[in-house]
C-alpha cells in the first residue's frame, strides 16, 4: 500500500536540524517503518479523524489501546507529550490504497476520549473492548457497556497493574 497523503494538505516536512517537524492536519507526523502516524491530541481527535475521511480514510479497520505503564519514556515526536494509555486507530482509503494510523496519548487521570461513532459505526465494539479491557471511556457511546467481561467484573484485565487471576480449572475424570 502506498503512504501518500491528500493533495488537499501534503504533509511539511524538516530535512535540516531547527525546522519544524512534519505534521498532517496540524498534528505532529511520523513515518516509521514506512506507515504514517498521526499524533493528534484528544482535543483534536474527532477533528482529524473526520478531516481524513475528507481525504479518503472512510474505513476503520482497528481501534484499541495500549498501557504504557512500565514503559514511560517511549519515542514520541518532540511536543507529544507520553501518557499511561495510547488508543490507536488504523484507518484505510480503499480507493487510493493507503493506509493511516493515529496515536492519541489519554492521561491515567482523565482516561476519556469522543467516540468515533457517529463517523465509523463499526467503531462501536471496538471502543466497548477498549473500556473493558483498558477503562479507556468513550464519551457520547451509544451503549458504553462491558463486552468481553461479566458486568459485575472489579477492574480490566489488560492494564499493567491489574492482578493476575485464576479459575480453578475442574477437569473430568480427576479426583477432588
Amino acid at each position: 500500500m502506498s503512504d501518500d497523503t491528500s493533495a488537499d494538505e501534503p504533509p511539511t516536512t524538516s530535512d535540516a536540524p531547527g525546522d519544524e517537524p512534519a505534521e498532517m492536519h496540524g498534528c505532529p507526523m511520523t513515518e516509521p517503518r514506512g506507515q504514517t502516524v498521526l499524533h493528534p491530541t484528544r482535543e483534536q481527535y474527532v477533528e482529524v479523524v473526520k478531516a481524513l475521511a475528507d481525504d479518503g480514510y472512510q474505513m476503520c479497520v482497528d481501534l484499541t489501546a495500549v498501557d504504557f505503564l512500565r514503559n514511560p519514556h517511549r519515542t514520541l515526536p518532540d511536543g507529544v507529550v507520553p501518557e499511561r494509555f495510547e488508543v490507536v486507530v488504523n484507518l484505510l482509503d480503499i480507493t487510493s490504497r493507503r493506509r493511516i494510523r493515529l496515536r492519541v496519548q489519554v492521561p491515567e487521570s482523565d482516561p476519556v476520549l469522543p467516540t468515533l461513532f457517529d463517523l465509523h459505526p463499526g467503531t462501536e465494539a471496538m471502543e466497548r473492548e477498549v473500556f473493558d479491557m483498558f477503562g479507556v471511556a468513550f464519551s457520547d457511546h451509544p451503549d458504553l457497556t462491558r463486552i468481553l467481561m461479566p458486568e459485575d467484573w472489579d477492574g480490566h484485565p489488560l492494564r499493567k497493574d491489574a492482578s493476575v487471576g485464576e479459575i480453578p480449572v475442574q477437569f473430568k475424570g480427576t479426583p477432588n
